[in-house]
């Protein structure tokens, strides 16, 4: 575990002089009350600050709009999920049990956390500057090689609004089906659909946007594979 951990700090450009830290950033709420999630809600700002202002360098004469797109492609969870893959947290998160048989290792929401909460832990032990610089390293080559908001995607629920705008079909409509697990930890499933062509996807996520965007893009993939064209 030694290695692995010397491995990440190395990858992440960091060392941490706390290590309690450390450990309880790659800590699930699973093994134990020393868990990442006050860490990850404090990376989640962290995140979202370090990216912005990485973009706000980068790119000069892009309006809001397209930082705003910018900013949600890089912070999402499937952005966040490979991330945290190629810095090898699968080996080195500390979970009960029951979850690692469950595959919780390899959860993408699991491992989402998990950088944010890497962040937060920087953040404190270190400041802002230490966990840019960890952001800048993570991300920096991505942001500095696109051209401009194409470059990273629209986000599902736009891409699925211009699409039917273009067919002058009105817009989808979204509602929570269910909600699941504690206040703190809750998982949202929610339906998006289209009344006027009778059809629906569900999507599910640990925030409400999340589970839209999911739904949105299965809905998206649906309407673009049955009738044959973007």
């Amino acid at each position: 575990m030694s290695a692995a951990l010397d491995d990440l700090q190395r990858r992440l450009g960091h060392r941490f002089q706390r290590p309690e830290l450390l450990a309880r950033a790659l800590t699930h709420r699973s093994y134990g009350a020393d868990h990442n999630e006050r860490l990850e809600f404090l990376g989640d700002a962290v995140l979202s600050l370090a990216v912005s202002s990485l973009l706000y360098e980068r790119y000069a004469g892009s309006d809001e709009g397209d930082l705003t797109r910018m900013r949600a492609h890089l912070v999402r969870e499937d952005s966040l999920h490979k991330l945290a893959l190629a810095l090898g947290l699968p080996a080195v998160l500390k979970m009960s049990d029951g979850e690692a048989r469950g595959g919780g290792a390899q959860r993408p929401s699991i491992l989402a956390d998990a950088v944010e909460a890497l962040l937060g832990a920087a953040y404190i032990e270190a400041g802002y500057d230490a966990a840019l610089a960890i952001v800048r390293r993570l991300l920096g080559e991505t942001i500095a090689t696109a051209t401009g908001a194409g470059d990273f995607g629209k986000d599902a629920k736009t891409a699925l609004q211009e699409w039917l705008q273009a067919r002058r079909i009105a817009v989808p409509t979204y509602r929570i089906v269910a909600t699941r697990g504690q206040a703190h930890a809750q998982t949202f499933e929610v339906e998006c659909a289209v009344p006027a062509l009778d059809v629906a996807e569900m999507g599910e996520g640990r925030s409400r946007r999340t589970a839209e965007q999911e739904a949105a893009s299965r809905l998206l993939t649906r309407l673009t594979a049955d009738r044959g064209h973007p």
